[in-house]
């Protein structure tokens, strides 16, 4: 099951989630880049989002206008979806019409292996490398793992901080797997002040103890954050 978070009201990027990306809404090109894989339904916060989604034949649900986060939407939609204590639930974000499917087939197939082990929280996402360049762009969150893959901290900082030697940096990328048991129990968890000063949703879980199982991928991708990122999204196209 996936399902795209998609809020009219961006705080930074007002609307950004209907932009036009060669000829397409940008939540649309997101959805039908992954729509072979398995169901996909856009969880939206307003009717215009929903009216645009089922123009070109994508399924979508109207979701609260409060919630915090896209994880929460997702964690509304699935339960009005009534979906299983075992779905296991990716969260594609929006933002992402250049996500690679091979990126989604990764995550999940990491989630059903967890699952196979009878992991006790099941939460996944995926990093690929990055140089140092890229490395000082708050817009792109870094990821610093332990040597199981799991995230130790996630920063729009560069991270790690480099005082001599050779760095290696990770860049995250926006997606999310969870099953469906271990979704309620991320939003029942209570806010962190970490994920509050970073405005990274994903700190919630490691403030509480919880591991977010990273996998490795190649991905040319990247999300819409900036009205810069659009204009380069645009000129894909032309």
């Amino acid at each position: 099951m996936i399902i795209i978070p998609a809020r009219l009201a961006s705080t930074r990027f007002p609307q950004k989630v209907l932009a036009d990306i060669g000829g397409l809404p940008m939540v649309v090109r997101t959805a039908k880049a992954v729509a072979h894989l398995d169901r996909v339904v856009v969880a939206a916060d307003d009717e215009l989002i929903i009216s645009t989604c089922r123009e070109y034949g994508i399924e979508a649900m109207l979701t609260s206008t409060t919630h915090k986060s896209g994880t929460d939407r997702i964690n509304e939609c699935a339960n009005i979806l009534k979906l299983p204590d075992d779905e296991l639930i990716i969260n594609v974000q929006a933002d992402e019409p250049f996500i690679e499917p091979e990126v989604v087939e990764s995550l999940l197939s990491k989630l059903k292996s967890l699952q196979k082990n009878n992991e006790p929280f099941i939460m996944g996402s995926c990093y690929n490398a990055i140089n140092a360049e890229s490395a000082q762009d708050p817009n792109l969150v870094k990821v610093v793992l332990d040597h199981d893959d799991n995230a130790i901290y996630f920063s729009r900082a560069c991270i790690p901080y480099n005082r001599g030697g050779e760095a290696t940096y990770f860049g995250h990328i926006g997606i999310y797997g969870f099953s469906k048991k271990s979704l309620k129990e991320f939003c029942n968890l209570s806010d962190a002040p970490i994920e509050d000063i970073e405005k990274l949703e994903q700190l919630r879980a490691i403030y509480h103890g919880k591991k977010i199982t990273m996998v490795k991928v190649a991905s040319t991708g990247f999300g819409i954050d900036t009205p810069e990122d659009l204009k380069r999204a645009i000129e894909i196209f032309l």
